[in-house]
């Protein structure tokens, strides 16, 4: 078999595709994480190397040639077969050698990533899945420092130098002892009475304890810091203290009754329960299928 002469780099064709599909050079330079003269730079490599121009350059923008539009429909198959290609030695790899080191949020690595890492487990059976359990904001630094493969984050902001997918949403619920006043029948406290009572709180930095304050401002000190949801739940269980947590951790006290729901009116607490990971270095092989396995499982509201 006698290779064709002229296919591309398949990453400046990529770069094709990319300013044909975002209709001008800048917005596929903000895409690509690239600068705009290193988009050029590889437009005019692959015009040179095919020996044809594939855009008309305008103030306004890029608009393919006729020859460009048969070029991007052939490149964009290309590319397609490249991933598929990609993808296929992936899957014959991984079971001997995925390796997925996973930083957590406590509520979702709590209560959420056993059951998505089980599931992964079964695509990578012999694959090494390490998860690493801490607040949200410990998280960021970690997939920032590269020390990490992925993230899970909950809370109403994402850094923005990572990329993030929304895998689910909870909801920051008050709950108490049934012996506490607020538990009594018909009672339902204001969220100002709520702002100004101590309460067992997660450490700052805790996706729980950044989506509480971001709806109330102003609050109370905590009356205990504890840096586990755990932790938190055990010192409501042994007091007459009120926490917020999320809803997924106190589904199974709420539902035998060791704890109570205390409704709150004018406020709710909803969250974003998403996936980060470093920009620069992209999302691939199992990680990508965590993230995958980890969206279509929810949770929804």
């Amino acid at each position: 078999m006698v290779l064709p002469a002229r296919v591309p780099d398949l990453s400046a064709l990529d770069v094709v595709v990319s300013v044909a599909r975002s209709g001008s050079m800048s917005a596929a330079a903000r895409e690509q994480n690239l600068s705009q003269q290193a988009i050029s730079s590889r437009v005019h490599a692959v015009e040179r190397e095919l020996g044809v121009m594939l855009f008309r350059r305008s103030p306004s923008g890029t608009e393919l040639t006729t020859e460009g539009v048969a070029v991007l429909e052939w490149a964009a198959g290309l590319l397609d077969a490249a991933e598929k290609f990609s993808a296929g030695i992936e899957s014959l790899l991984g079971s001997k050698r995925a390796s997925l080191t996973v930083a957590a949020s406590m509520t979702i690595a709590e209560y959420l990533v056993p059951s998505w890492a089980l599931s992964l487990r079964r695509l990578y059976p012999e694959a090494r899945i390490n998860v690493r359990p801490m607040n949200s904001a410990d998280v960021t630094r970690e997939v920032l420092g590269g020390n990490v493969d992925l993230g899970f984050v909950e809370g109403p902001d994402v850094e923005s130098r990572l990329d993030n997918l929304t895998v689910g949403h909870d909801e920051l619920v008050v709950v108490t002892r049934p012996e506490h006043p607020w538990a009594r029948a018909e009672r339902v406290i204001t969220a100002e009475e709520l702002a100004r009572t101590p309460l067992v709180q997660r450490e700052p930095g805790s996706g729980t304890r950044v989506t509480f304050e971001a709806a109330f401002g102003e609050v109370a000190d905590p009356l205990l810091e504890l840096t586990s949801v755990a932790a938190v739940k055990a010192a409501v269980l042994s007091s007459d203290a009120p926490a917020v947590l999320s809803s997924l951790s106190v589904t199974p006290e709420l539902t035998d009754g060791r704890l109570v729901r205390i409704s709150v009116t004018g406020v709710r607490m909803p969250r974003t329960l998403r996936a980060v990971w470093n920009r620069s270095g992209g999302l691939r092989g199992p990680a990508r299928d965590l993230v995958e396995l980890a969206t279509q499982a929810g949770p929804r509201r």
